[in-house]
């Protein structure tokens, strides 16, 4: 059985076609569910390893042995005691990572041990230890570190093995294919090299997931296909799939008796996380001396940054802020205990969706300091937004410079489409077109159920 997959960086979602209808997967109660995962175990910390007796011995035999050959070969350049050394600790070294990671894989291997969306946040703040890793999507096109790599790789395995076995049960049958959406551009630091290694990364997961066979589908193009199965009449359509690490467009002709035909399609890797890190920074992180205290902008934007598992590393393990004055000292030692930027970063979400239909949101803190409390109006919102939305903008300008006529209706699909602002912004960019708002939520994956079924 093949299945569609929307591997979202803030939520994912999967679907399958049965007899001609789309049928979700479900996850508790829910049809979609966050793309986070708790484990209990921590993820090996290179900064934690230390030679003990067996490994000093295992270093002092690799040195004897590296200069027995070195007398062996007279001819060959010479190398001091100390870099022989230097280059032993670090075979030692490589030889415990990957001990540490087996055995972390190995413990974390049972799904029994991991946690997944909501409750993964939840059971994470309950527990106060182990390794809670958020939207894992986002870094799969970055510089990684081999260990690293291999540790993004087992944990989208995880998500991805956690989708196939509910799929499996509820439908059951043996799922063992899939389609995956991806973005027309990932997220990332390395050009197109981080798309390719993206795509990489995600084969390999999958793989390790169980799957036999994967597909991948841009995601608006998914979406164009949802949108349509639903369409009785022919139309020209701009499915415009707007998430929360990337913004995605395609134009296409849909509807009617006639398979739809994709005219093209468009991305940049910006979306609602980009909303998030300016509302945060520009509301919360003052409380914590941003603007008002010696302390480098970077430390905030990494206290920030849930999503990245580097930063937040980096930003927790800081010994900086005891001679910060108070307030901000302490709230930023506070801010470093386990599950607070997390907290932290729930509240920052929740105002941003309150804000999109309210006028005012106020954030209690009080897991930094007993009666702190931030207010957020909506003007806050539309500020902490114009970044996006003009990049945004920019994008849909650039998409109406290209096509030869204008579309006669915009799908908008995506959790950001419920966002009046970048309602707004598309409005003006295509004013005479009609504007549908499809499944927030559910878009983009009912395409990829479609692409699926027709795939077999």
């Amino acid at each position: 059985m093949k299945i569609g997959i929307d591997f979202g960086t803030s939520y994912s979602a999967a679907a399958a076609v049965i007899d001609g209808e789309v049928r979700t997967v479900r996850f508790g109660q829910e049809r979609q569910f966050r793309t986070t995962v708790y484990f209990p175990e921590a993820v090996p910390d290179l900064d934690k390893f230390e030679l003990d007796d067996a490994m000093e011995a295992e270093v002092e035999a690799l040195v004897r042995s590296a200069r027995a050959e070195q007398n062996r070969n007279p001819a060959q350049a010479r190398r001091s005691d100390l870099e022989l050394r230097r280059d032993a600790v670090r075979a030692v070294r490589r030889q415990w990572l990957e001990r540490q990671v087996r055995e972390a894989r190995a413990s974390a291997a049972s799904l029994q041990n991991a946690v997944y969306g909501e409750e993964a946040v939840e059971a994470y703040l309950i527990e106060g230890f182990g390794n809670l890793v958020q939207s894992p999507k986002s870094m799969l096109g970055y510089q990684l570190a081999p260990h690293v790599r291999q540790t993004i790789v087992g944990i989208a395995g995880y998500i991805l093995e956690h989708i196939r076995l509910n799929a499996s049960q509820q439908f059951g049958a043996n799922v063992r294919a899939a389609v995956l959406g991806r973005p027309v551009q990932f997220r990332s630091s390395m050009g197109a090299a981080g798309g390719d290694q993206a795509l990489e990364i995600l084969r390999e997961a999958a793989a390790g997931a169980g799957f036999d066979e994967v597909d991948f589908l841009e995601e608006p193009v998914a979406a164009a296909l949802g949108h349509h199965a639903q369409s009785a009449q022919r139309h020209r359509a701009l499915v415009v799939d707007i998430g929360g690490g990337t913004s995605d467009i395609t134009l296409a002709e849909v509807g009617g008796a006639q398979p739809p035909r994709v005219l093209g399609s468009w991305g940049i890797a910006r979306g609602g996380v980009d909303v998030d890190l300016a509302l945060s920074l520009s509301r919360f992180m003052p409380l914590f001396g941003k603007g008002a205290t010696r302390v480098p902008a970077h430390h905030f934007v990494e206290a920030a940054t849930v999503h990245d598992v580097i930063r937040q590393r980096d930003f927790q393990r800081r010994d900086a802020y005891r001679d910060v004055p108070a307030p901000f000292g302490p709230r930023l030692i506070a801010l470093q205990d386990t599950g607070n930027t997390t907290r932290l970063s729930r509240a920052v979400e929740a105002a941003k969706v309150e804000l999109s239909s309210r006028e005012r949101n106020r954030a209690a803190l009080d897991y930094i300091e007993t009666g702190l409390f931030q207010e957020v109006l909506a003007p806050d919102l539309t500020a902490a937004a114009e970044g996006f939305l003009g990049f945004l903008t920019e994008l849909l300008g650039e998409v109406s410079a290209q096509i030869d006529a204008p579309p006669q209706v915009v799908f908008l699909t995506g959790g950001m489409s419920r966002a009046p602002y970048v309602r707004a912004a598309v409005q003006r960019c295509f004013p005479d077109a009609q504007l549908v708002a499809g499944d927030p939520s559910l878009g983009v994956v009912s395409g990829l159920a479609f692409a699926a079924l027709a795939g077999r």
